[in-house]
């Protein structure tokens, strides 16, 4: 998001004021202030660290420059280490307490001791910390469950059921091919459906039931039938389309937005922008980066 308005104001400086785009350069300050915020101790200056799994991680660049826009430091699991249930950051000044750490590694790599015992990336006794209250960890360990697909068919229910209240929004229909009925469904609609394996992201391991050939799907529904709880099935959304301009000419392809909601004590702020996933493929619905996407500056305009 914040990458591409810098691009939209090199090469279209005069168009954003002209146009009373709102700006989203506060984002990091209200990420920041949101994480602090979290701090279990009663101090006006809590220690925070964005924790990355290194270089080599696809989405490095974002860590880094997060952490630089954010004023924090940026460190990997060797960076830091656990002492009597505290955690502590190695600095040229000696040990240094950490009160937050926002973190970008998966559940299985940020602790050897009770995860993954390989992993060379988190940080031995790190959740005996966290259990013990003297660090808070963004996102918590675990908490990925509320966006695993699985989940998805169960989320208008689980609003009712816990929140006793009816859902504002709609969510796409949801089915998961562990129940016999949608299975019959969604196979006998398939040119309709998309079915996305529960624990992928990114665009893989994904059928798009209209672009694919009955040999494909007579060989993905043996997969489904090896283990369906791993799938879910939702039907193809016609995604709006906007100009791009590629081969030097103005072409439609599909879009997607994800906007950026911050929950803090302050309730929840919505960030005025937003990340506009494009598919650049002709006829493409997959927006992911790593199947080729790209993505475009988002304006929200003042009132």
């Amino acid at each position: 998001m914040m990458e591409n308005r810098s691009m939209t104001y090199r090469i279209f400086s005069g168009s954003l004021p002209k146009n009373n785009v709102r700006s989203v350069k506060d984002y990091p300050d209200l990420l920041l202030k949101n994480l602090m915020a979290l701090s279990k101790r009663a101090i006006s200056n809590p220690t925070m660290v964005l924790l990355t799994p290194g270089i080599y991680n696809s989405a490095y660049f974002e860590h880094t420059t997060l952490a630089r826009l954010m004023g924090v430091e940026l460190v990997e699991g060797r960076d830091l280490v656990v002492d009597n249930a505290k955690v502590y950051m190695k600095t040229t000044a000696g040990l240094k307490q950490v009160d937050v750490i926002y973190r970008r590694v998966d559940d299985d790599f940020l602790e050897p001791l009770v995860f993954n015992p390989k992993s060379m990336l988190g940080v031995p006794g790190l959740c005996f910390a966290f259990r013990s209250g003297n660090v808070t960890i963004i996102n918590a360990p675990g908490n990925g469950v509320a966006d695993d697909k699985a989940v998805y068919p169960y989320v208008p229910e689980m609003i009712k059921y816990y929140l006793n209240e009816e859902p504002i929004l709609k969510t796409v229909s949801t089915y998961s091919m562990s129940d016999p009925e949608h299975f019959s469904l969604v196979f006998s609609q398939i040119n309709k459906t998309v079915i996305k394996k529960t624990n992928e992201s990114g665009g893989y391991g994904m059928l798009m039931g209209n672009a694919v050939t009955e040999k494909e799907v007579a060989e993905y529904k043996k997969e489904v039938e090896k283990n369906p709880r791993q799938f879910i099935a939702q039907p193809i959304i016609s995604l709006s389309t906007v100009p791009c301009f590629i081969d030097n000419r103005i072409q439609p392809r599909h879009v997607d937005l994800r906007p950026f909601a911050l929950y803090g004590p302050q309730g929840i702020e919505i960030v005025p922008g937003g990340l506009t996933r494009v598919a650049l493929r002709e006829g493409s619905l997959v927006v992911n980066s790593s199947q080729g996407g790209g993505s475009k500056d988002t304006w929200v305009l003042a009132g």
